[in-house]
């Protein structure tokens, strides 16, 4: 597949710096780079443990009362609605 890129100046010339201390082309660099980021979409995301979470709840432990925490995290009373089976 061929793509024609339309680069800034200012992001041409970081790329080809990059290319030249690497000892690659410009062309060569821009594949490696499109490579490397096709291969990260293609991995899945890395698993959480939950571990965050839990920490974060620590430390906010014993800021709020029972009540507060009832009145800012209630939910609204849930009202049943008429079901016609006919």
């Amino acid at each position: 597949m061929t793509i024609t890129l339309e680069l800034q100046p200012e992001i041409e010339k970081g790329l080809l710096t990059q290319a030249t201390a690497r000892g690659l082309s410009l062309s060569d660099l821009v594949k490696e780079i499109v490579a490397r980021e096709a291969h990260a979409s293609l991995e899945p995301p890395p698993r959480r443990s939950g571990r965050e979470l839990i920490d974060a709840c620590a430390r906010v432990q014993g800021l709020l009362t029972d009540e507060e925490v009832d009145t800012l995290f209630s939910r609204g009373p849930s009202f049943a609605r008429p079901v016609d089976f006919e």
